[in-house]
């Protein structure tokens, strides 16, 4: 049961993955969340984000920003980097997911999603059936209500990392990452 909650793969950081074996492997939009998955809570793109979005651009991805915030932070954040956006995503439903590929053009099967946190982010993805990557928080400040979702997210990854060792999951994306579902 808890499987459903667990990520596809666990990063370290978003700009640790190794999208360029991503792309050689057929994907070919990303959605990511923003708010500590790129940036800290509230933040402008800064100069890392920024250089992500313009290298994923000239691999060939398509980029999706799919945010619960309001539309006022996502434009905001989306300024500089110039990717398709959806803000008040209603995340975890599925709808936001499904939205973001139409926009991009792709489907799920060639579509990753980046984002920090399990019970909105890579449990949505996962019911739309989206190749998912859980990344560690940028900053350790966030609002009360995700806060105390961070505790029981603990116990899901306990038992994801359990799972990956009785598996015997190794992630060809990057050394960093551990892996549930290759694509091979």
């Amino acid at each position: 049961m808890l499987e459903t909650f667990y990520p596809g793969e666990y990063a370290d950081s978003a700009y640790q993955i190794d999208f360029d074996q991503l792309y050689r492997e057929g994907y070919r939009g990303v959605i990511f969340d923003i708010d500590n998955t790129l940036v800290p809570h509230g933040a402008a793109a800064d100069a890392r984000a920024k250089r992500l979005f313009a290298h994923l651009k000239k691999l060939g991805y398509r980029c999706c920003l799919l945010s619960n915030n309001k539309e006022p932070r996502v434009r905001m954040f989306n300024e500089s980097i110039q990717a398709c956006m959806i803000f008040d995503a209603h995340k975890p439903g599925t709808a936001g997911y499904q939205k973001a590929m139409k926009l991009m053009h792709t489907d799920a099967r060639n579509t990753l999603f980046v984002g920090d946190q399990i019970f909105t982010d890579i449990w949505g993805a996962n019911r739309a059936g989206i190749r998912t990557v859980l990344v560690k928080p940028i900053h350790p400040k966030e609002e009360i209500q995700i806060i105390l979702k961070r505790y029981p997210e603990k116990l899901v990854l306990h038992f994801y990392r359990k799972w990956l060792k009785k598996n015997q999951k190794a992630s060809p994306v990057s050394g960093s990452l551990e892996n549930r579902n290759d694509k091979s």
